[in-house]
């Protein structure tokens, strides 16, 4: 298996990049030039203009970004918001209690007046972008240093940004590619009021759990509904009563109709961030030293975490959120630990880089490239230690909320303390209901225990340069951080509600800088940014190395690879339906879909992973799937596409060749975990919710029909 894998990594890496069609994520302004043939050939039936048009209605304004973190689709005239579970895992928890619990027991909205508004949510809408290579690189020069480079760069994007902005109208955003290589502007429209419409129980949006989490055969429900308002005019608006639904200007069609395998499948999303540029050097410090320590540093606060959520409902819905953003990427960074090892993929890349060396030594390329690897792997080795250092501190940060608490509710306060009594009347309201906000999300003896281990962990394992002020606790606590912790909680402003809430009435900028929580956040973070002079010089020689090494292979055809790497902009993937090598804990009677007796065969009475709702067991038996049921007689719930996805996909919607919704993306394999840095033909998968299980839980299940006949159905 391992020889077959490295044959393959190593022919993908050197042949031609259309011999593997569904690689690649793909700027949709380039489809016409670089992809529209090959989609044809394999299925799909649109025009260009009719996936991307600046001048008319097409697919891309139906595909939204998510509250900055995943994707999700229009399907109706009204502006109904279809995304993943655990995209609004967040916004659910936020509006449920222990005696109204959405997130646990699933919730449909009767009407639009039981559409309910979380405090922070939005949907962005993609509106157009442009090319701004050749003005951007202008304004630099090879003499710059990188300082210097950034500098202009970030003064041009000002211009760009206000040019577009129609006053305010628009967002804009100018984003580089290939390392720094190319630029291009992106447009986009802000909405803000978007209210939950429903979602299923957190037994099917979440079925599987961590268990099931990056897994196939899979059966999980991962989808939750919301909806955009807007003011009468169709202009984005804060929240009011007066807002309407958005009248949209393109909704996608469901297609009843299932899938096979070969059937051609296109996704539309913001993937966040791929690095299939990635030098070796990077590949190895990420396997060896950061994540290591990433998922260690993860587990210690998802156990920390998961001793006080099994205390009660109220305190798991505290922290709900968090763990699952935590275990998501624990789980994650295990899977490219063992992925990018099985697949040997720092060694391919090496000998790679062996070869660009060659080239760029020979007289013409030498001036230019000459030092590139060299100066890309010094880089590396200087940092492995600080790699493994910065991810125990960036645990530590991500699961406890007071580690970074001068950065957050604490910096609005330093704000509010430096500010004159005027401006402090108009703060306050808004200092007072954040303080409010935050302490009803955390639980104090959680916040004690996730910090104490964190610490412990830290002094232990991060090596480095460990902060002196973590140096100088263990050493008078004998390692014991309990004692520290506590007393830091105690004498904290920070420690109750009340303190803050009494701090607002009489500010003082002193009592605040003096506080040993905001000190010890301060001292923790300041260290976590801290670079030596030698790590700072080796920095500037890399950003410049790794760019021209982008550059280099792209001039040489060392590299075929004509996408950028993903960066949370809108992108198309396209591929096919299809399966995985046969499965014996998959009852389908092909590996590319499962069904709901796959899924009742899971089930677990009381299991936190696999319980199912007794209402489901019930259906099941009398095969209760009304019009959703495939042609077989089978329930389907999930099925696999070999689309080239990543995190902040989750969401995105399956199209099928004519532009018709037949699924949600919302994971991916964790044989093919190494994806993020190279791409596997063979097993790299994309995990979907069929679309005919959605309508079924909202139509059959819940009983909100009323949600189901306001999208356009094509059976």
């Amino acid at each position: 298996m391992k020889k077959f894998a490295l044959s393959l990594v190593v022919t993908m890496l050197l042949a031609p990049a259309t011999i593997f069609a569904d690689e690649g994520m793909w700027f949709l302004m380039f489809i016409e030039r670089l992809n529209h043939r090959d989609m044809q050939k394999m299925g799909l039936q649109l025009t260009t203009d009719e996936i991307y048009s600046i001048n008319h209605h097409s697919l891309k304004d139906a595909i939204v970004q998510f509250n900055g973190g995943c994707t999700a689709e229009i399907i109706s005239k009204d502006g109904l918001v279809l995304t993943n579970h655990h995209c609004g895992y967040e916004s659910i928890a936020e509006l449920s209690t222990p005696e109204s619990n959405y997130l646990r027991d699933g919730y449909w909205a009767a009407d639009r007046s039981q559409e309910l508004k979380p405090k922070s949510l939005y949907v962005r809408f993609f509106v157009r972008m442009d090319d701004v290579t050749k003005r951007i690189l202008s304004k630099v020069n090879p003499q710059m240093t990188e300082a210097e480079r950034e500098a202009a760069i970030n003064k041009e994007t000002a211009l760009i940004q206000k040019e577009n902005s129609e006053g305010g109208k628009y967002t804009v955003s100018v984003k580089s590619f290939f390392q720094g290589n190319e630029f291009y502007y992106f447009v986009y429209q802000d909405y803000k009021d978007v209210r939950f419409v429903g979602t299923p129980p957190e037994s099917i949006g979440k079925f599987g759990g961590d268990t099931d989490n990056w897994e196939w055969p899979r059966h999980t429900g991962d989808f939750s509904m919301f909806r955009v308002y807007a003011d009468s005019e169709g202009n984005p608006a804060e929240y009011s009563p007066e807002n309407v639904p958005l009248k949209a200007k393109y909704h996608l069609p469901i297609n009843l109709n299932g899938v096979k395998e070969g059937d051609f499948a296109m996704i539309l999303g913001y993937p966040g961030r791929t690095n299939r540029w990635m030098p070796s050097g990077g590949i190895e410090q990420n396997v060896k030293y950061a994540y290591p320590a990433w998922v260690e540093g993860s587990k210690t606060g998802m156990d920390a975490m998961k001793k006080y959520m099994d205390q009660s409902d109220a305190i798991r819905l505290m922290y709900a959120s968090k763990y699952a953003r935590v275990a998501n990427y624990w789980k994650n960074r295990q899977g490219m630990i063992d992925a990018l090892t099985a697949h040997r993929t720092a060694h391919i890349k090496a000998e790679n880089e062996k070869t660009f060396n060659k080239w760029a030594s020979k007289k013409a390329n030498k001036a230019k490239y000459g030092t590139v690897i060299k100066d890309i792997n010094a880089y590396y080795k200087l940092t492995n230690e600080k790699a493994r250092h910065d991810n125990y501190l960036m645990t530590m940060f991500r699961t406890s909320s007071f580690a970074i608490i001068s950065r957050t509710l604490g910096r609005r306060l330093k704000n509010y303390a430096s500010a004159d009594e005027d401006v402090r009347k108009l703060m306050k309201p808004a200092l007072e209901e954040e303080i409010k906000g935050f302490y009803k999300e955390i639980y104090l003896p959680a916040e004690k225990e996730i910090l104490t281990r964190q610490l412990t962990l830290y002094t232990n394992k991060a090596g480095y340069i460990l902060s002196p002020l973590v140096v100088d606790v263990a050493k008078r606590a004998k390692g014991d951080f309990a004692p520290y912790v506590h007393n830091l909680f105690e004498l904290s402003l920070f420690g109750k509600e009340e303190y803050l809430l009494k701090f607002l009435e009489m500010p003082d900028l002193k009592t605040l800088e003096n506080d040993d929580l905001y000190s010890f956040s301060e001292a923790m973070l300041g260290h976590y940014y801290k670079k030596t002079e030698e790590v700072e010089q080796a920095e500037e020689k890399f950003s410049k190395a790794y760019r021209l090494l982008v550059e280099g292979l792209r001039e040489s055809k060392l590299s075929t690879i004509l996408y950028p790497d993903a960066n949370s902009t809108l992108r198309l993937t396209y591929g096919k339906v299809r399966a995985l090598p046969e499965d014996k804990r998959n009852d389908a009677k092909d590996n590319f879909y499962t069904t709901m007796k796959g899924m009742v065969a899971k089930y677990k009475p009381n299991d936190p992973e696999f319980d199912l709702p007794k209402k489901v067991l019930e259906m099941f038996e009398r095969k209760e799937f009304g019009r959703y049921a495939d042609p077989n007689g089978y329930m389907p719930v999930n099925f696999l596409t070999d689309n080239d996805i990543t995190g902040g996909n989750s969401g995105s919607p399956v199209l099928n060749g004519k532009g018709e919704l037949i699924g949600l993306a919302f994971d991916g394999n964790i044989e093919a975990m190494a994806g993020d840095v190279i791409f596997d033909t063979e097993l790299q998968r994309t995990i979907n919710v069929d679309i005919r299980y959605v309508l079924w839980l909202i139509d059959e299940f819940s009983g909100a029909k009323h949600i189901v006949d306001e999208m356009t159905i094509v059976e």
